[in-house]
């Protein structure tokens, strides 16, 4: 009489995975981890590598325009509120100028980052021409006739350098103050340039981050005008 082997495991156990040979479920989480990776990215590397489209925008292209612009117009708004993260008392100002400063600050990054991987300079001698010719009518330029904004660019809703040098001198209230009605201007001038940049842009990470701009700064801009008013402050006329 025979006896069966003894079995190590019910029939329905799995056996072990092939030496070498990883489990699906570990492939299908690198392949998640990838793609939240190119997420992140801003669609940077997607662009790289040339996914959606047949050629990289033009240096004279709405895309382009819009990451030049927007990226010099964000960092004069970086500059002032990393100015009040030190001139400022005031915890909701801080708040708001680090929120700024963090979210503008890394949007630059992916406009600068889109430019380099098209080959394309980050920065051109004339500002909005990537606009119809009528997009900007209509906006007050008049503050900026003697004394041009920092850096020679003059959009609407920039400081000028005159008032950044107003804008360093103050603390406390007076400082949060000038801050909140220098950085509703900024915000306002901006965003004609979103606004354009999300309905004319080819590629769909510009006109995605275009809408973010439009977006969060009409929200900021509303939130910034309640505070103003708060410290006995009026807004300064819109550009």
């Amino acid at each position: 009489m025979t006896t069966a082997a003894p079995t190590t495991g019910s029939p329905t156990e799995a056996a072990p995975a092939p030496a070498g040979r990883p489990r699906r479920w570990v492939t299908g989480l690198l392949v998640t981890v990838i793609a939240l990776g190119l997420l992140a990215a801003g669609g940077g590397l997607a662009v790289a590598l040339g996914l959606g489209r047949t050629e990289t925008p033009a240096a004279d292209s709405v895309d382009a325009g819009f990451a030049r612009d927007m990226s010099r117009h964000h960092l004069q708004a970086v500059e002032m509120a990393n100015l009040a993260l030190t001139q400022s008392s005031d915890d909701e100002v801080r708040r708001l100028a680090f929120d700024i400063s963090a979210t503008q600050t890394n949007q630059v990054g992916r406009m600068q980052g889109w430019l380099t991987l098209w080959g394309l300079p980050l920065t051109s001698g004339e500002v909005m021409a990537w606009m119809a010719d009528d997009a900007m009518a209509g906006h007050d330029m008049s503050h900026m006739a003697d004394a041009p904004a920092a850096g020679g660019a003059v959009m609407p809703g920039m400081a000028t350098e005159a008032e950044l040098t107003d804008l360093r001198s103050l603390t406390g209230t007076p400082f949060d103050v000038l801050f909140l009605q220098l950085m509703i201007r900024h915000h306002q001038g901006g965003l004609e340039m979103a606004q354009y940049g999300e309905e004319h842009a080819a590629e769909a990470a510009v006109r995605g981050l275009a809408g973010a701009i439009v977006a969060s700064q009409s929200a900021e801009t509303t939130f910034m005008e309640s505070l103003l008013q708060a410290r006995g402050g009026t807004p300064l006329p819109a550009p």
